[in-house]
C-alpha cells in the first residue's frame, strides 16, 4: 500500500468522548479516512463486515461484545489489522489481543474519560503511518510457508571462548510490531534447560515488559523476566528490556551484566536493538548472536554491523513471516546478515548455531 492510497479506518470504542477524539487524531493523517464508528463489539463486528476497512482500532473492554471476541471472529471470518486502544487496567490483556491477531496496541492514559487522551496522539499516529506503509496482505497472512533458512554468506569458525565460559552463547534479539507473538513463537519452543542466555530488546512503553515476561515465562523453560540493573547474563535465562529504557551489556569482575539505561538524545525506538546489540557485542565478540525479528524502522541495523565487526553472527527474520518487514529489511540491507530464516524455523536455527540442537 502506498501514502497516497487512503486508508480506511473503523474506529470500536463504547465512550463517545473517546470516539471523538481518537476520530479527531486519525484525521489529521492526510491518507486516512474514518469510514464509521462502532460503540460495542456487536455493532463493530457488523461494521467490520458490511464496510470492510483497511484497519481498526478497537477497545478491548466494551459491553455486548468484548474486544477478545471481536477479535476471534473478525481474524477467523475476516482478517483486518487492529491496532488496540484500550486502558491499562490489565496489562496482560493486551498481549492476549496480540497473540488473538491484534497488530499493535496503543495504551490509554487513563481507563475513564479524559482530555488526556490526546497524550497519545503522537504514538497513535505513528504506528498507523507504519502500519499502513506496510504490505497488509503480509500481515494478514499469519502462516508462512515453512522453508529452509537462507545462508547469503558463509559463516565464519566458531572462535575462542569470550567471558562466560567455554561453553556459553549468549543471544540477543531486537524486534517491534509483530515482536511480541513471534518471541512466544520462539521461546515457546524451548522445554527443556539449555547453556544458553538471552537478551530481548522489544519496542514496548514503560510499565508493560514486567506483565509481557511473565507471560512469556509461562510458556518456556527458560527464566523469563524483566531485566534490573546489575543483573548477570546467565544460560536458560531471558532479560527482557524495560519498556521505555535501554538495555545494555557490560564486563565486570570476569562475568557480562546488564544496566538499564535512559534512551540517548532523540532515539525514536525505546529499548534499543541497536544499544543492546553494540554494547553485547563489545562483551562477547564472536560468541555473541544477533537476531533481528519482524518491526517497524531500522532499529537493529547499526547493532547487525556491530555484531558482525566483533565475530558474531547475525540471523533476521523473512519477509514471508514478518507482520512488519522494516527492522529485518534494513539489517539484511547491511550486507552483514549471516542467514534470513521464517518465523517457524527461528528457534531451531538459533539453537543450531548455539550448538544446542543439531
Amino acid at each position: 500500500m502506498t501514502d497516497r492510497e487512503r486508508v480506511r479506518v473503523l474506529v470500536i470504542d463504547d465512550s463517545a468522548f473517546n470516539r471523538r477524539t481518537i476520530v479527531k487524531m486519525l484525521e489529521a493523517l492526510p491518507n486516512v479516512e474514518v469510514v464509521g464508528y462502532a460503540c460495542d463489539g456487536e455493532e463493530g463486528l457488523r461494521k467490520v463486515i458490511d464496510l470492510k476497512p483497511d484497519l481498526v482500532t478497537l477497545d478491548l473492554e466494551m459491553p455486548r461484545m468484548d474486544g477478545f471476541t471481536l477479535l476471534r471472529i473478525v481474524m477467523q471470518k475476516q482478517p483486518t489489522p487492529v491496532i488496540v486502544v484500550s486502558s491499562r487496567s490489565n496489562d496482560e490483556d493486551v498481549f492476549k489481543a496480540l497473540e488473538l491477531g491484534a497488530v499493535e496496541f496503543v495504551p490509554k492514559p487513563s481507563s475513564r474519560v479524559s482530555p488526556v487522551l490526546m497524550d497519545i496522539r503522537d504514538v497513535l499516529l505513528e504506528k498507523v503511518r507504519e502500519v499502513t506503509k506496510a504490505n497488509l496482505r503480509t500481515i494478514l497472512e499469519r502462516r508462512p510457508p515453512v522453508a529452509m533458512p537462507r545462508l547469503i554468506e558463509p559463516r565464519p569458525p566458531r572462535p575462542a571462548a569470550v567471558p562466560g565460559g567455554d561453553d556459553f552463547q549468549m543471544v540477543v534479539i531486537g524486534s517491534s510490531t509483530g515482536g511480541p507473538p513471534a518471541l512466544q513463537t520462539i521461546f515457546s519452543a524451548i522445554q527443556e534447560p539449555i547453556p544458553v542466555g538471552f537478551a530481548v530488546a522489544q519496542h514496548m512503553p514503560p510499565d508493560f515488559t514486567r506483565a509481557f515476561a511473565d507471560r512469556l515465562n509461562r510458556f518456556s523453560a527458560l527464566e523469563i523476566r524483566e531485566a534490573a540493573n546489575g543483573d548477570a547474563i546467565r544460560p536458560n535465562q531471558v532479560l527482557i528490556a524495560p519498556g521505555g529504557f535501554n538495555l545494555e551489556v557490560f564486563h565486570r569482575s570476569g562475568e557480562a551484566i546488564v544496566k538499564v539505561t535512559e534512551p540517548k538524545g532523540h532515539q525514536r525506538y525505546v529499548p534499543s536493538a541497536d544499544a543492546l546489540f553494540t554494547s553485547a557485542a563489545s562483551v562477547f565478540g564472536a560468541r555473541l548472536l544477533g537476531v533481528v525479528l519482524t518491526g517497524m524502522g531500522n532499529d537493529g541495523a547499526r547493532g547487525v554491523q556491530a555484531v558482525k565487526d566483533h565475530g558474531g553472527s547475525v540471523l533476521a527474520e523473512d519477509e514471508e513471516s514478518c507482520v512488519v518487514f522494516g527492522m529485518p529489511k534494513e539489517a539484511i540491507a547491511t550486507g552483514r546478515v549471516d542467514a534470513i530464516v521464517p518465523l517457524p524455523l527461528m528457534c531451531r536455527e538459533i539453537l543450531r548455531r548455539c550448538r544446542v540442537a543439531s
